[in-house]
């Protein structure tokens, strides 16, 4: 991929944007693609840090099993999200398995370069742990809609979390490539509830579902249910 391809997909995300010129600039620099075949893992809850991660093709779903083999799905990364920031801010091992969801291209900023860079520049500490907390607030009302809201009211609002970038930390899409299965573990929700809600929306015109696919056809009418179902902008 051209560096100019890269840049227009990272420059999406809200919070590549907000970077300093520098900061943007040794990321680019430093950092190296990096190919993973569906189900591939990238990294694996309690592996050491090798470095920062922005998806630029494909996706990466966030999650992990526990020893009873329950599977649980915290976010699925699409183009110009990055990710893995948490475990080279405090030092300590990855808190989820990364698996990419089908051909994923992403770019790796590894470790020691990344370190050396933060060492000449500062600054850039703070640059970085935007990105947690720009992340520690969408948490925060993840948390909130899973005790507060109804099941369409979740698949609804998560649904605009995405299609959002997750508040501007990754690129807007108004194509989700994702499965009913997949959106279901996120919210927790059995893939029937799921269907039935998602089904409802398409008949109201707001979306169009294939298969692990979930086009936003109506934009505006997703927002307002989403205003109307949580009483926020």
């Amino acid at each position: 991929m051209t560096r100019d391809a890269m840049l227009a997909i990272l420059a999406e995300g809200a919070w590549f944007n907000r970077l300093s010129p520098s900061f943007r600039a040794a990321l680019l620099a430093d950092g190296r693609e990096m190919r993973f075949a569906a189900g591939a893992p990238v990294f694996w809850r309690g592996d050491t840090a090798d470095g920062l991660y922005a998806v630029l093709d494909g996706a990466v779903e966030i999650g992990g099993v526990d020893a009873a083999g329950h599977a649980a799905t915290l976010i699925h990364v699409q183009p110009g999200m990055w990710f893995g920031e948490i475990a080279l801010i405090d030092g300590m091992a990855r808190t989820h398995d990364a698996i990419a969801v089908r051909e994923t291209m992403l770019l790796c900023v590894p470790r020691g370069p990344l370190f050396a860079g933060l060492d000449q520049r500062p600054g850039h500490w703070r640059e970085l742990a935007w990105l947690t907390t720009e992340k520690l607030r969408l948490s925060f009302r993840a948390a909130e809609a899973a005790s507060l809201l109804s099941a369409p009211q979740q698949v609804a609002t998560r649904l605009m979390m995405m299609v959002d970038g997750y508040g501007g930390t990754g690129a807007r899409h108004t194509t989700l490539r994702l499965s009913q299965e997949q959106l279901a573990a996120m919210l927790s929700l059995s893939r029937q509830t799921v269907n039935r809600i998602l089904k409802a929306l398409e008949q109201n015109g707001v979306i169009a579902v294939s298969h692990s696919r979930i086009d936003i056809v109506n934009l505006s009418s997703l927002r307002k249910i989403c205003e109307q179902l949580t009483g926020l902008p």
